[in-house]
């Protein structure tokens, strides 16, 4: 028994030999942690600054398709509001369907070098690189790019249903209405009478 007392007492003599060389240690173990909380605090926002990325992308190509959706609602209900002015018509429903989004061009800078050369024997060799990157808008090249301009969808197709879609001359002055305003080939308007 007294040999597993003198065990804990020589192991606490050990434990307090170790804290006494540790005190004079103590500042910079203060320092190693307080670097290692720096450390952590600046890793956090940049790892959710991640995430918001992934879902601002999402939330973008959500938004696109609802941009264009009311787009299209837009364009029928400016022509629906134009047919009705035209005699014959009557009562007016447009369907428009678009191809694709809109496309937005972003602004770039473009670099380019060329470099020639002359050798005695053989003439001349020229080499020429160019590069491009983004604008950005924001402070020190952050934020979302410059957009340039933004094309409108291409219509694929409009279905106009009229009162007076039994007359031919009433199809024929729609669908000239049609091309005029939207530059669409014929064959993708589509006039009919309404029930």
């Amino acid at each position: 028994m007294r040999e597993g007392n003198q065990n804990k007492s020589s192991d606490k003599k050990d434990w307090k030999v170790w804290l006494k060389q540790q005190k004079g240690k103590k500042d910079q173990w203060l320092i190693v942690i307080l670097v290692g909380i720096l450390l952590l605090v600046i890793a956090m926002p940049t790892s959710t600054a991640k995430k918001d990325s992934g879902s601002k992308e999402t939330v973008t190509t959500a938004q696109q398709s609802e941009d264009t959706d009311s787009y299209a609602r837009l364009l029928e209900r400016r022509l629906e509001e134009a047919l009705t002015q035209v005699q014959g018509v009557g009562k007016v429903s447009v369907m428009i369907t678009l191809s694709s989004s809109a496309e937005k061009v972003v602004e770039k800078d473009r670099e380019t070098s060329s470099d020639t050369s002359t050798d005695g024997e053989n003439g001349t060799s020229q080499s020429s690189s160019s590069a491009e990157t983004s604008v950005y808008s924001g402070e020190s090249g952050s934020g979302t790019p410059y957009i340039k301009k933004e094309l409108t969808p291409d219509i694929k197709g409009v279905m106009v249903i009229v009162d007076g879609g039994d007359n031919a001359v009433v199809i024929e002055n729609i669908t000239e209405a049609v091309q005029a305003l939207f530059g669409v080939d014929t064959h993708k308007i589509k006039v009919m009478k309404r029930n």
